[in-house]
């Protein structure tokens, strides 16, 4: 066996003892060595760990409180109190269409002298400020005046010249409907309404939606004033189709959809109608009919009601959302030849 090389020195004269130094070998460095860089290697790592671990606690914190805390049973029931709320007030609204849709309006009232008995109808004229010479003529002809008129509605029609205002608030052309009509009484002035060629679509909609809020009627009748009525035919017509609902009553008639700007009856909104380019079926305006639960249908949904170039279209784009019943009546037809018809052009 190897032992470790030893140096031994002697002191010479004398008879002193013998002493031994020992040398330390290349493998016991080399141990050594390694150990160190172990236990730098081993630190090294403690010490990294020691840095992940605060790192991770850092964002772990930082984390937390970004994160939306856990609902407390208060913070539910007030989450469920809100939603429904939310329940009630769309159920209050459905109720309230259906109640307005019943006839339950706001500011409904009976011009009639009668609020137990329901009309036959409400004839709206369609007139403009510069129209009087028609209005006089309709009144010596078709149309009753005075006591007449009177006693027209007590027979359960109602007539009135539909206007709106001027854009010009209060101006003479106001003035001038305002005295007409505190003579003759026989006008419906829609103040919401500013008159002018390109509103007519707009002027059906506040027509139809003041007529029902204002009369009690079985049906609501438009009528252009280039027409003349036979108002005897008109209400026969109309007292045979008492008490349906759901009815849209005219000349039924289609046509082509005009989409080059400049042109007579240009459409702007000519894409919407397809590649045919052809409006749908709908009521000539010259004269056309509608039955409660339609022109209320209009009043309840007026402010969402999508309106058109014109306003017989306008009309019949409304009657194609609803269940609503189509009567093409040829007598209603007014440039027609049939003897039997209620209307003709003036």
């Amino acid at each position: 066996m190897d032992t470790l090389p030893t140096t031994s020195s002697s002191k010479r004269g004398g008879g002193g003892g013998r002493s031994k130094i020992v040398q330390t070998s290349k493998p016991s460095l080399l141990l050594a060595f390694f150990s160190c860089v172990a236990w730098l290697y081993v630190a090294g790592r403690l010490w990294q760990d020691a840095e992940n671990r605060n790192l991770l606690a850092s964002l772990l914190k930082k984390n937390s409180s970004q994160r939306p805390k856990v609902l407390t049973v208060e913070d539910k029931l007030m989450v469920l109190g809100c939603r429904d709320l939310e329940r009630r007030i769309v159920e209050a609204e459905m109720e309230l269409s259906l109640a307005k849709s019943q006839g339950y309006l706001k500011g409904q009232r009976q011009q009639t002298g009668s609020s137990d008995r329901r009309l036959l109808a409400v004839i709206g004229v369609y007139t403009g400020f510069g129209s009087k010479l028609k209005r006089n003529v309709f009144r010596g002809s078709w149309m009753p005046r005075g006591d007449a008129l009177k006693k027209l509605e007590e027979r359960g029609v109602v007539i009135r010249f539909v206007i709106g205002r001027s854009p010009n608030r209060g101006d003479s052309l106001d003035r001038n409907i305002n005295e007409e009509n505190r003579s003759t009484k026989d006008f419906l002035i829609l103040e919401s309404h500013e008159e002018a060629q390109e509103e007519l679509p707009k002027k059906a909609k506040i027509f139809f939606s003041t007529a029902v809020q204002n009369w009690d009627a079985d049906f609501y009748v438009k009528v252009d004033d280039s027409i003349d009525i036979d108002l005897e035919g008109l209400i026969a017509l109309l007292d045979r189709r008492r008490g349906q609902d759901g009815a849209y009553i005219g000349c039924m008639k289609s046509g082509d959809v005009i989409s080059e700007e400049g042109k007579l009856w240009y459409e702007p909104d000519w894409w919407k109608f397809g590649d045919e380019k052809s409006y749908f079926r709908h009521a000539s305006g010259s004269l056309v009919i509608l039955s409660k639960n339609l022109a209320q249908y209009i009043n309840i949904n007026s402010v969402s009601l999508k309106t058109y170039a014109y306003d017989d279209t306008t009309l019949g784009s409304w009657m194609m959302g609803v269940q609503s019943t189509y009567i093409d009546d040829s007598r209603l037809c007014c440039s027609s030849i049939s003897k039997d018809k209620v209307c003709s052009l003036a």
